[in-house]
């Protein structure tokens, strides 16, 4: 091969591997970018045992472990893979960000029974109770009402009725 031929095939090397970097990086930092929400902003426990610590390592003791998959939880800071959440009572600690969920999910607060209706109207038709504690997913929300699935049924409740349906800087 001619001088000539072999720089030219060296420069098409480099630059098939400047694109495959190139390529390769954006696949890398788009889920980073992903995570550059504002604070705050709601997600849920992804699984059945969760582990809340308290502070940003594995390093740190556990401080306490939820049983609950689903419960809705407010993300208050960000420490690369791990988040700062608050559950519905209060309490605030480090949990794995790979421990969470971004979909959103409501939990019924307040004291006795909330009234599931058919549509978004204190009017329309009843379609069940549910008690303060159980744990739904949030669908959306329409003024002063959210729809939601609990269990594969759904319905509309009351927003301020359900911890996690507030709207906050960072949802989407």
């Amino acid at each position: 091969m001619r001088l000539s031929q072999r720089m030219m095939w060296g420069f098409r090397n480099f630059i098939a591997f400047c694109l495959a970097l190139a390529a390769g990086l954006t696949v890398f930092t788009a889920p980073l970018r992903a995570q550059d929400r504002a604070l705050p902003y709601w997600a849920s426990l992804r699984y059945d045992e969760v582990r809340m610590r308290v502070g940003p390592s594995e390093e740190y003791p556990i401080e306490w472990v939820y049983k609950r998959k689903g419960l809705p939880v407010k993300v208050v800071r960000v420490r690369e893979g791990w988040r700062l959440v608050e559950d519905p009572e209060g309490a605030r600690g480090w949990i794995a960000r790979s421990q969470l969920d971004p979909a959103r999910g409501v939990m019924v607060v307040g004291t006795g029974l909330v009234d599931v209706r058919a549509s978004a109207s204190a009017t329309s038709a009843l379609n069940w109770r549910a008690q303060p504690g159980v744990v739904a997913n949030l669908l959306r929300c329409r003024e002063s009402w959210c729809e939601v699935d609990i269990a594969g049924r759904k319905g509309w409740a009351l927003r301020e009725r359900l911890w996690g349906a507030e709207d906050l800087p960072g949802d989407e």
